[in-house]
């Protein structure tokens, strides 16, 4: 018999992981990385649901580092067996995790200078470059649409997700004892019609469905009308003279923002101003998207047919060294700044804000979803004053949210998804939310007639 066991994104929106026993093998469905509360990330990180050597293999859903920020460790403890995903997501993984692993390092380093001064052990990182070399090592890349082999008597094939390049759901068939059963796990969804990827595909028919449910209970503004406001807060902000700092994730939202810059200004709705994309992993993994055209969708191929590259090299300056991203903070005038992280809880994001944050004039625009216990979560929610490297700042500037953005579906685009299952899905698990998302969800879908729908929980396992 077959089981299920809910590892990581219960309750939460990161760490996605949930295991799948098949004849007596364990499958890995994601690995990511818990993120929010150090002290509890940081324990939550160093847990396994079992031994990585008891791990057959893992299949990813897409290269987000709250799905893959694990698998460095996972290779680390013992784990050597097979990494199916998309060639998209392993080429974004092989720049992502390096990435990873840089910051984890750089954060252990800065946590050790501090024990050092009070007398304390040093710590050690999650992981370094080599453990995340050895786990792209592992990556075994399958196109969309085709069948694999996963474990004995488990197969598995990628759907479009339409999340991120290279995102896709997992179908996956169970044959055991002479039974067969379908699994199909959602990995994150995104929204139809949003620019550069292909829409969502439908989800198949499956007895068991882990869905994400990170809007669950949201219904977010039209793309078409998340688009018009980002140009009038842009053009707003440059016309009092302000900057406008985006904290955005370096793969997917940024290529998003610079999309819709690089259109608004070919259509003059926006003036050349001085556009500034600082992340050298934003750099690499553009470069990625570029070579992967197969993932975009008509509109897409069409700018870039009429108006070239559609992420903006002709109208922005990428930034890498660390020299160089200084001396932005001297810049004077109008101008975007583009900058990781998306929740502001590490990376240079952190010295835009503190740079920035006490200027009127200047606007501190998020352009996606902000979990619990981040810097994001709390400048959104209004507070007046942040902490940034020890010293108190008080927010003047603009804060303001567009949630048309989101590569996650909403509340409407997930019902869409799961109400045609309702004669098929025996269960429906919702995972990747904070618990009032799924609750919302799970009224509106018991509404429709869909009765088994529910939160899963860390540690809940289910026979299938």
């Amino acid at each position: 018999m077959a089981e299920l066991l809910f590892h990581g994104a219960c309750e939460e929106v990161t760490g996605s992981m949930h295991m799948l026993r098949v004849r007596n093998k364990w499958v890995a469905l994601d690995c990511g990385l818990f993120q929010g509360r150090r002290a509890d990330s940081e324990a939550k990180n160093r847990q396994w649901p079992m031994n990585p050597n008891e791990i057959s293999a893992v299949v990813l859903s897409h290269a987000h580092i709250d799905h893959t920020g694990r698998l460095p460790l996972l290779a680390r403890d013992g784990f050597d067996g097979p990494i199916h995903c998309t060639p998209a997501t392993r080429d974004l993984s092989a720049v992502m995790l390096p990435d990873s692993a840089h910051i984890q390092q750089e954060d252990a380093q800065y946590v050790n200078n501090r024990r050092a001064r009070k007398g304390l052990d040093s710590i050690e990182p999650l992981y370094d470059e080599d453990d995340a070399i050895a786990a792209v090592r592992l990556m075994r890349s399958v196109s969309y649409d085709a069948w694999f082999d996963v474990a004995p008597g488990l197969s598995a094939r990628f759907h479009e997700a339409g999340h991120m390049l290279g995102s896709a759901g997992v179908e996956l068939a169970i044959e055991d004892n002479g039974a067969r059963r379908t699994l199909y796990f959602s990995g994150d969804v995104g929204r139809p019609r949003t620019p550069i990827l292909r829409d969502p595909a439908p989800f198949p028919s499956a007895s068991i469905v882990i869905c994400e449910a990170t809007y669950g209970a949201r219904v977010n503004e039209p793309v078409a009308d998340a688009r018009e406001a980002f140009v009038k807060i842009v053009k707003a902000t440059i016309d009092r003279g302000g900057k406008v700092i985006i904290p955005a994730f370096s793969v997917g939202r940024t290529q998003t923002i610079m999309y819709y810059l690089h259109e608004a200004i070919s259509a003059n709705l926006l003036p050349h101003l001085p556009v500034f994309v600082d992340s050298p992993l934003a750099l690499n993994a553009t470069e990625v998207f570029r070579t992967h055209p197969e993932c975009f969708d008509q509109e897409t191929r069409k700018l870039q047919q009429h108006a070239g590259d559609p992420f903006g090299l002709s109208c922005c300056t990428y930034i890498r060294e660390v020299e160089e991203s200084k001396r932005l903070h001297q810049f004077k005038g109008p101008c975007v700044i583009i900058s990781a992280s998306g929740m502001c809880e590490a990376g240079r994001i952190r010295h835009h804000i503190k740079n920035n944050v006490q200027d009127a004039r200047n606007t501190l625009l998020f352009v996606g979803y902000q979990a619990v216990n981040t810097l994001g979560r709390r400048l959104v929610d209004g507070v007046k004053a942040i902490t940034l490297f020890h010293e108190e700042y008080a927010v003047r500037c603009q804060v303001l949210q567009i949630h048309g953005f989101s590569g996650h579906a909403d509340q409407t685009d997930l019902l869409r998804s799961l109400i045609p299952l309702r004669g098929t899905a025996e269960r429906i698990f919702l995972v990747h939310a904070e618990p009032e998302q799924s609750t919302a969800l799970t009224a509106k879908l018991n509404e429709a007639g869909v009765h088994h729908a529910a939160l899963a929980r860390r540690g809940e396992r289910c026979e299938i």
